[in-house]
């Protein structure tokens, strides 16, 4: 799913290191951009202020919207502090963190929205290849809800998913072609712990988000040992 140059379009933004990478592509991509932010009953909800600063500091309009049903009808440890998080992935199931059916609200609330904005072009921070096993992050889902949005709205809408077949490494040397590497690594909250820039260190996310740093820039420094 390609973007072509020109035209509007809605991300779908947490502040995290993901959907802020796909902010800062959209704006490379795209005349216009607009965010959209869920309140979903997360339980470090200072990822809306952080996502509220971020999209000011990039310039685009900010729309916070309540979808805090989600918490109320199924278990996560993202949304209820009772449980403990899942430190590594089970064997047999999906890691607690994973909130049943958040991206598929996500991007039904966002293509509402998109159809009142008049855009066409939705971005989402997804990925297959560090999806933690999270079955909505999966290509297969993002082409099936593609399909499901535009049947219901009877509409055109395209979902870009840029970071689908990119690791965290990946991700990382994304954010440096745009040049906003440090604003990626120090003003985005990920942290499953709610701690902004390099987070806590030890909580699922902050374990995936480091590994993909230090890869990246292993990479960085081999190159230019080879071009010495």
């Amino acid at each position: 799913m390609n973007a072509t140059k020109g035209g509007k379009a809605l991300v779908v933004f947490s502040g995290g290191q993901d959907s802020s990478t796909c902010l800062f592509w959209a704006l490379r991509n795209f005349d216009e951009v607009h965010t959209v932010t869920f309140s979903y009953g997360q339980r470090h909800h200072k990822e809306v202020s952080v996502a509220r600063a971020l999209a000011e500091k990039a310039g685009v309009d900010f729309h916070l919207v309540d979808l805090s049903f989600i918490s109320g009808i199924g278990t996560s440890s993202l949304t209820d502090t009772a449980v403990e998080m899942d430190s590594v992935k089970p064997a047999d199931t999906f890691p607690n963190t994973f909130v049943p059916g958040r991206n598929m609200f996500f991007l039904g609330a966002a293509a509402v929205y998109a159809r009142e904005l008049g855009i066409r072009h939705i971005i989402t921070g997804v990925s297959q290849t560090d999806y933690s096993g999270y079955p909505d992050c999966r290509d297969t889902f993002i082409k099936s809800m593609n399909v499901t949005l535009n049947l219901a709205m009877e509409e055109q809408f395209v979902i870009h998913a840029p970071l689908m077949w990119l690791d965290k490494a990946g991700t990382w040397a994304l954010a440096d072609e745009l040049g906003v590497l440090d604003i990626i690594r120090n003003e985005t909250l990920t942290c499953y712990n709610g701690i902004p820039g390099d987070g806590c260190g030890h909580c699922p996310a902050c374990t995936l988000r480091r590994a993909g740093l230090e890869k990246y820039q292993e990479s960085v420094k081999g190159s230019k040992r080879e071009e010495q």
